[in-house]
C-alpha cells in the first residue's frame, strides 16, 4: 500500500502514525477544524522547489517571476516575494493581487494576450518591470497611453516562435495557429511600426511555448529562434537588452518523468546565455502543483450494479482540471491501509449534476466508506485559482501548512454570502415567502 503515496513529496505530504500528514500536521485534524473540500499547501514544499530552482538557473543570471495563474493566494504570494521572487501576470486583478503580497512592482511582468486600456493605464501607474506587448494593435494602444502620461513605456514583444511544445491542445501556446503573440515571420513590419510610436520603447523579447512540457527539446528549439531573432533586431539597431523566455516547465502527475531544472539550465546555457540580455523565466505549475492536495471527505459509495462509485463532497468546481483537461490526479485515503487491505475499483465523482464531475474512472484504491478522508494530489496549481460557486456551492478555503503551524489563508465563502453578491432590480422586487411564480 506503500506505493500509493510514492508521488507524494515526503518533504510536504507523508504517510505518519497512521495517517497522511502535511509536514506536521495530520489532515484529519484539519479536516475536523475547517471542513472539506479544502485545499491545504505546503510551505516547506513551495520553498524546496523554489530554492531549487533558484540554485539551477541563478547562476546563469536568470530572474524569476512566477506564472500567479497557477496560485493566486496572498499568503503563497508573500511566501514567493519572501524567496526573492517577483511575479508573472496576466490581468489587472492579478496585478492589484501581487502588489498587495509584497512584490515590488520592478519584479513584475505584465504577460496577456488582451490587456485593455484601464489595465495598461494601471500597469504604467504602477511602473511594473515591463509589459509583454502580444499584437501591433496592442503596441499602439500602449503607445496611445503612455503618450496620454507623458511616459516612454519599456515593452518586450512576445513573439510566436512556432515550436510545437508537445503537450494538451489547450494549454498549447507557441504554435504559429495560437492566439498568442506576434507571428516572427511579421516582425518586418516593427521598423515602420516603432517610427510612428514615440512613446513605446522595445527593450525585448518575449515568448511563452505553452505549459506541461516534460522534455528541454522544445525549449531549445524556441529559445533559439527567439535569441536569432533577438540578434537579428540588434543588428537593426533595437536596443534589445532583455529576453523573457517564459515558463511551461512540467511535473509528473501520473507516469511522466520529472522535468529537471537542471536541463532547463542548461538549455539556457546552449541557447541564451552570454549574448548581453538580461533572461527570466516565468514558472509556474513547476513550483506550487504538488505542494499543494485537495482534501476531501467521501459522502458514500454508491453500488451501481457492480460498478462502484465513490461519491466525494468535493466537485469539478472545487477542481476542474480533470473535467476540463483530461488531467490525473492521484488519489489516496488519508487513513493509511493495511498492507493487505482489499482494494475496490471506483469511479471517483462529485455531486455536481454533470457526468464530467468525475476525478477518476476505474480507479483501484482501498475499500473506502462513507467520511472517509482522501486527498487529491498535485493540486496546487490551477485548483484554487480555477475554482467556481457553479451549482451555488460554497467555496472552498485554502490552507497554509509551515511545520508543526497552521492557518487558514482563504475563508470557505458560503451560500449566504453569494447570494449578497446579487441585486434585485426595484422593478422586479423581492419575491414573497411561498409565492408561486404563476401567480
Amino acid at each position: 500500500m506503500d506505493d500509493l503515496y510514492r508521488r507524494l513529496p515526503p518533504t510536504g505530504f507523508a504517510p505518519r502514525a497512521g495517517e497522511l500528514h502535511a509536514e506536521g500536521v495530520p489532515l484529519s485534524a484539519i479536516a475536523a477544524a475547517v471542513g472539506t473540500p479544502v485545499y491545504v499547501y505546503s510551505a516547506a514544499r513551495l520553498r524546496e522547489r523554489v530554492r531549487a530552482l533558484k540554485a539551477a538557473v541563478g547562476p546563469l543570471g536568470v530572474a524569476v517571476h512566477f506564472a500567479m495563474k497557477s496560485n493566486a493566494n496572498q499568503a503563497v504570494l508573500a511566501l514567493m516575494a519572501a524567496e526573492g521572487i517577483g511575479a508573472d501576470i496576466v490581468s489587472g486583478g492579478e496585478m492589484a493581487r501581487a502588489l498587495a503580497a509584497g512584490m515590488a512592482p520592478r519584479h513584475v511582468v505584465f504577460s496577456g494576450v488582451g490587456k485593455t486600456a484601464a489595465e495598461i493605464a494601471a500597469a504604467l501607474d504602477a511602473g511594473l518591470h515591463q509589459i509583454n506587448v502580444e499584437s501591433f494593435e496592442e503596441l499602439r494602444l500602449v503607445d496611445e497611453i503612455a503618450g496620454a502620461k507623458g511616459r516612454v513605456a519599456d515593452v518586450a514583444l512576445r513573439v510566436n516562435p512556432d515550436v510545437d511544445a508537445e503537450t494538451h491542445a489547450k494549454i498549447t501556446t507557441g504554435k504559429k495557429d495560437n492566439k498568442f503573440g506576434i507571428d516572427a515571420s511579421t516582425l518586418g513590419r516593427l521598423d515602420n511600426e516603432v517610427k510612428a510610436l514615440p512613446h513605446v520603447r522595445v527593450v525585448g523579447l518575449a515568448m511563452h511555448i505553452g505549459s506541461q512540457i516534460m522534455t528541454p527539446a522544445p525549449f531549445l528549439t524556441a529559445y533559439g529562434r527567439v535569441a536569432a531573432l533577438a540578434e537579428e533586431l540588434r543588428r537593426k539597431g533595437y536596443p534589445l537588452t532583455r529576453l523573457d523566455l517564459g515558463g511551461g516547465f512540467g511535473i509528473p502527475y501520473e507516469n511522466e518523468l520529472e522535468f529537471s531544472f537542471a536541463d532547463l539550465a542548461d538549455a539556457i546555457r546552449a541557447t541564451v546565455h552570454g549574448r548581453g540580455f538580461d533572461l527570466s523565466i516565468e514558472p509556474g505549475r513547476s513550483l506550487v502543483a504538488d505542494a499543494g492536495i485537495l482534501l476531501a471527505r467521501t459522502i458514500f459509495v454508491k453500488d451501481a450494479g457492480g460498478m462502484h462509485f465513490l461519491v466525494l463532497d468535493a466537485a469539478m468546481n472545487d477542481l476542474v482540471r480533470p473535467a476540463m483537461y483530461e488531467a490525473h490526479h492521484d488519489i489516496v485515503p488519508v487513513r493509511i491501509p493495511a498492507p493487505a487491505a482489499p482494494t475496490v475499483e471506483y469511479d471517483i465523482v462529485g455531486p455536481i449534476c454533470e457526468s464530467s464531475d468525475t476525478f477518476a474512472k476505474r480507479r483501484r484504491l482501498p475499500a473506502l466508506a462513507a467520511g472517509d478522508l482522501v486527498a487529491i494530489a498535485t493540486a496546487g496549481a490551477y485548483g484554487a485559482t480555477m475554482s467556481s460557486t457553479y451549482n451555488a456551492r460554497p467555496l472552498a478555503p485554502e490552507v497554509l501548512v509551515d511545520g508543526t503551524r497552521w492557518a487558514t489563508v482563504r475563508r470557505r465563502v458560503e451560500v449566504a454570502e453569494q447570494i449578497g453578491w446579487d441585486q434585485v432590480p426595484d422593478w422586479i422586487g423581492p419575491a414573497k415567502p411561498g409565492q408561486r411564480a404563476a401567480e
